[in-house]
């Protein structure tokens, strides 16, 4: 190998492989002096980048190519109080690796300063290259057979289905074992045939990107199983890789497996925050290469770091080389490795300048113009713990959005805490929050349950959480879950609250695939998968987390049952329209997309949505109604969706509809495995369950 080093180039960013050699360019403004460390086994090879080009420094290595493990050791001033904490005895991960290999191994030294002191004014000299994992350059080649032809899911017929690559094959018995929890685990025939099976078009893989097991977890023997805690937004983490040295490969092969029977792919991802945590927190990457630069510090006191994350650090999305790594990131997972879209953690950080949220911010400005970026679907989890960060609603057009209002309200809904005049607008899309500047139904991403929270079982077994594995004595997760027991908490063997509780489950999961907008299924929801009461399973890479696939009999009926409502959603286009639905009369065609029904077969009066104890009512979903821009009546199905909250029954009187001379019931969440083609004619009363869902067809 050649140590003879060459100018290079100050782009592409990180190390790319020319088939000769290798260019290494990275960024830092008030860094002296950068060295590239080539690594043998045990021997390091430290090797100066020539040139500084525009606050890059970069250098070329003939002769070095895929294969090579390497990190960086930065100089420069090491002055806490304004910012900077360089230390060329840490050895540093770029940000642009492709690929890592090994693991962080906590050690004192892999803190910039004397970590035993607690004095992060102090300043460490030894070598923490024997506890950091390396970078590995890689060669990017890989032939996408059959890609060129795919096409995206469009938003309006997307249905999400959020999961996590170990858990959903760590204990499934078709897929090979030593493949179980690794991403060609994934994408194997018994994964994606389920998948497509049951319905859903879009996967939403928790987080990949190689990310650190924070040392408090591995002292309790646990880990960091979700995710949150990125390292590098580059690389594949090669723990959920078979194939360690070639992770990158089986990725891209999971990726077009999926695509293969028709399945989109979405990553969870997390700009908002590293793994470095705050002042106190070790020198992994960022810290070391500019910390001034990447993240945001105290104006008064750079010392310290602001923390509107929770997690100790806050990535600055106000330097533009900073927006320059997550844009260059975002369009690498889509161009190199075919993703479909993005799921934004605490999004509203992204969207921050130094006097808060707009959406006029730098990083929002990159995307919407990207021409790549734009091609792929954008979901903002809309709020973070910093000074107005409760933003749902308020990101650009493009943008959809996670709706905790939707979740809450239907949870509130289904246990008799929340009103019908509350759930009303979550139902058509959540206009009143999305309804502006030409945004669509479909921006409104709903969910009742996410890996954060309970699981949909669980909602309806527990009142409150169950996190004693945690090891925090149960102080951790949230308190407020809008959860109800049905009468005991956990398990029991009370048939009338087994009855109760499935049904719950039932009308959560109606609830959630017949409202406007795009629905996201918590993955093992569909055949009632639990946690037994944790509600904050983030270190649980156990029994806890991963799917259990021998199901019971009520299990197998929630998974018969959750297929075929995602079937009628598919089938039914009236149920997932892309305009909003407002009620409105149209005088052109004559017509309410939308109609608000009473128990008593008329439209909702004001007094009926002001009054407490009405807690029954329908919502009719006109099919003539404009579908497009083009003024002209649709020709859907008109569907009539009828939501009882009230404890006992209620006598609902068939409403009349254009068209028609009935109703054809299609669900009613009480007989689940009801045949079809009961009809109703208009005038008729039924006998609607106590905590019962209906949902009926038009019958001409």
């Amino acid at each position: 190998m050649s140590k003879a080093v060459e100018e290079g180039l100050p782009y592409p960013l990180g190390a790319h492989w020319d088939g000769n050699g290798t260019n290494f360019a990275l960024f830092s403004a008030n860094a002296t002096k950068v060295e590239i460390c080539l690594f043998d086994g045990d021997k390091e090879t430290r090797i100066e980048l020539p040139e500084y080009t525009d606050e890059i420094f970069h250098g070329y290595l003939p002769d070095v190519g895929p294969g090579q493990y390497y990190g960086y050791r930065v100089h420069g001033p090491y002055e806490p109080e304004k910012g900077h904490r360089f230390n060329p005895n840490k050895l540093l991960l770029d940000p642009y690796a492709r690929a890592h290999a090994g693991t962080l191994k906590w050690d004192p030294a892999v803190f910039g300063y004397k970590m035993e002191t607690g004095d992060d004014l102090t300043f460490d000299e030894r070598d923490s290259a024997p506890f950091m994992p390396k970078c590995v350059i890689v060669d990017q080649d890989f032939d996408w057979t059959g890609e060129a032809g795919r096409q995206p899911v469009p938003w309006d017929r997307t249905i999400v289905y959020e999961t996590h690559v170990k858990g959903f094959t760590k204990l499934h018995p078709d897929v090979p074992e030593k493949l179980r929890g690794t991403y060609a685990g994934f994408g194997t025939k018994p994964v994606v045939d389920y998948l497509v099976d049951l319905g859903i078009t879009s996967v939403e893989l928790l987080p990949v990107h190689t990310f650190i097991n924070d040392d408090y977890l591995l002292k309790k023997k646990l880990v960091n199983y979700w995710g949150y805690n990125t390292i590098g937004f580059f690389a594949p983490d090669p723990r959920y890789a078979s194939d360690v040295p070639n992770s990158l490969r089986e990725f891209k092969e999971m990726v077009a497996k999926l695509h293969a029977g028709g399945l989109e792919v979405i990553l969870d991802v997390v700009y908002n925050h590293t793994a470095e945590g705050n002042e106190l927190g070790p020198t992994l990457s960022f810290k070391g290469i500019d910390n001034a630069s990447y993240y945001r510090l105290m104006p008064d006191k750079p010392r310290y770091y602001i923390n509107d994350t929770g997690t100790g650090n806050t990535v600055n999305l106000s330097n533009a080389r900073v927006i320059q790594m997550v844009a260059d990131s975002l369009r690498y997972w889509v161009r190199e490795m075919h993703i479909d879209g993005f799921r934004f953690d605490l999004g509203t950080i992204l969207a921050r300048e130094v006097y808060g949220f707009t959406e006029q911010s730098g990083f929002l400005k990159a995307v919407d113009q990207d021409p790549l970026l734009t091609t792929v679907k954008l979901i903002a989890e809309p709020w973070d713990i910093g000074p107005g960060g409760y933003q749902v609603g308020g990101f650009p057009p493009g943008w959809a959005e996670w709706n905790d209002k939707f979740r809450d309200t239907a949870r509130d809904f289904w246990r008799g805490e929340a009103p019908v005049a509350e759930l009303a607008p979550r139902l058509v899309a959540s206009g009143d929050m999305f309804n502006h500047q030409g945004r669509r139904a479909w921006a409104s991403v709903n969910f009742v349950t996410a890996h954060d929270g309970f699981t949909l079982n669980d909602n309806f077994s527990y009142n409150e959480k169950h996190n004693e594995a945690n090891g925090e004595d149960n102080k951790d997760g949230h308190s407020h879950n809008r959860s109800w027991n049905c009468g005991v908490e956990g398990p029991t063997d009370d048939k009338d609250i087994i009855a109760l509780r499935e049904r719950q489950k039932r009308n959560m999961l109606a609830t959630l695939l017949f409202a406007q907008g795009t629905p996201m299924l918590l993955g093992g929801d569909e055949f009632g998968r639990t946690q037994k009461g944790n509600n904050n399973a983030y270190c649980q890479d156990s029994e806890i987390s991963w799917f259990d696939w021998k199901w019971t009999e009520d299990g197998k009926d929630l998974h018969a049952f959750t297929k075929r409502l995602i079937k009628l959603l598919a089938d039914c286009s009236v149920l997932r329209r892309s305009r909003f639905l407002t009620g409105e009369h149209d005088p052109h065609l004559d017509v309410r997309d939308v109609t608000w029904i009473n128990a008593n077969g008329g439209p909702m009066q004001e007094e009926h949505w002001k009054d407490g104890n009405v807690k029954c009512f329908g919502m009719l979903l006109d099919g003539r109604a404009q579908k497009t821009g083009i003024r002209k009546q649709a020709n859907d199905q008109t569907m009539l969706l009828i939501l009882n909250g009230f404890e006992g029954l209620v006598d609902f009187t068939m409403p009349e509809a254009f068209g028609g001379k009935g109703w054809e019931l299609l669900v009613d969440t009480n007989i689940p495995d009801a045949p079809g083609g009961q009809t109703f004619p208009f005038g008729e009363m039924y006998q609607v369950t106590g905590r019962s869902l209906l949902l009926l067809t038009l019958q001409k």
